[in-house]
């Protein structure tokens, strides 16, 4: 969508900041906590990637999903994953249809539940990788082809797929180069008790929240192509750069301790991800453009999913995150 005389006006960054207000006010009346995977939900959204949310069940992850898709007025589905889900119960399919009037049968494509504006791919780990490969194109690709046929898929198109981190028993876990499709991998953790206490007290009354729209579909495009339009400097992009390339073992440069402990760094689309998310949240912050804090903000979850530890980094139990922090740390 092309943006509006209102390109270098800094107001159209302060309409987000706005609108971003009230959806998480509507979000809010129905999630208690979580604002930080709140806050990189939004920055997902805005900077058109795709996010793989991990949390143990009852977090609220389908919840969540679900609120922001009312509150946006987009069009939801949810395709719950299991071992015999075909591609074709994602993407749709052909069926055949006759004519009442002429008695010609033909064939007519019946969309799936990708043909929708927010798309929760639940449990996505516990399908087959044929059926992952199909939604993990569509995420890349923004069509669906079957029969010959291409259909574009409705913008804005934003999937969110969730995991369950405890049970590996039947599941099929998404290989590194498809998870590197997804922008952030978020973590969810459990709520502190009081805000367990207020969860149980809401979700135990006869009262329901309602949700209204906070930001229309049209509003929502139009962020999207704002938060593409700010500029960037250079000592950013740099810095970015620098960061990524420092996660792989081979690179000239790179620190000892991502030698001895990682086998595989994070790839370019690591520092593309970094800047949109980082002017993302410098939108949603109400600035015009990025600082390395806002890159820094966004490093665990653009690298946490990209970083291959090996065997030495299991021994000593070092884990990504850890390895990420000690990263930022160095470049401080």
């Amino acid at each position: 969508m092309p943006l509006d005389s209102r390109d270098t006006d800094p107001s159209a960054v302060q309409d987000l900041v706005a609108a971003q207000a009230r959806l998480r006010a509507e979000i809010q009346k129905v999630i208690i906590g979580q604002d930080d995977i709140v806050t990189q939900v939004l920055v997902c959204l805005l900077a058109q990637g795709h996010a793989l949310l991990v949390g143990v069940p009852g977090l609220a992850k389908t919840l969540l999903i679900r609120t922001l898709a009312d509150a946006l007025d987009l069009k939801f589905s949810r395709v719950q994953f299991t071992p015999d889900l075909m591609p074709s119960d994602i993407t749709g399919t052909d069926i055949i249809e006759e004519d009442q009037t002429t008695g010609r049968r033909g064939f007519r494509f019946v969309h799936g539940p990708i043909f929708a504006n927010v798309v929760l791919a639940d449990e996505v780990n516990r399908t087959p990788p044929k059926t992952q490969a199909a939604l993990l194109e569509a995420m890349q690709e923004h069509h669906v082809t079957a029969g010959g046929q291409t259909f574009v898929l409705e913008e804005p198109f934003f999937v969110l797929a969730t995991q369950n981190p405890i049970e590996q028993e039947g599941t099929y876990p998404l290989p590194e180069a498809q998870l590197d499709r997804f922008m952030l991998n978020l973590w969810l953790d459990y709520p502190s008790f009081e805000q367990e206490v207020a969860i149980v007290r809401s979700t135990t009354s006869a009262q329901v929240a309602s949700v209204n729209t906070a930001v229309t579909q049209k509003e929502l495009l139009f962020f999207q192509s704002l938060v593409r339009q700010l500029p960037v400097a250079d000592n950013v992009i740099k810095y970015a750069v620098s960061l990524v390339t420092r996660t792989r073992p081979g690179t000239e440069g790179a620190p000892d301790f991502v030698k001895k402990y990682v086998s595989y760094g994070a790839g370019p689309r690591a520092s593309q991800y970094l800047i949109l998310g980082a002017k993302a949240l410098a939108a949603i912050d109400g600035r015009l453009t990025p600082l390395i804090r806002d890159v820094r903000a966004m490093a665990t979850p653009v690298l946490r999913h990209r970083i291959i530890p090996n065997f030495n980094a299991e021994a000593d139990d070092v884990s990504r995150v850890a390895l990420i922090e000690r990263l930022i740390a160095d470049e401080s």
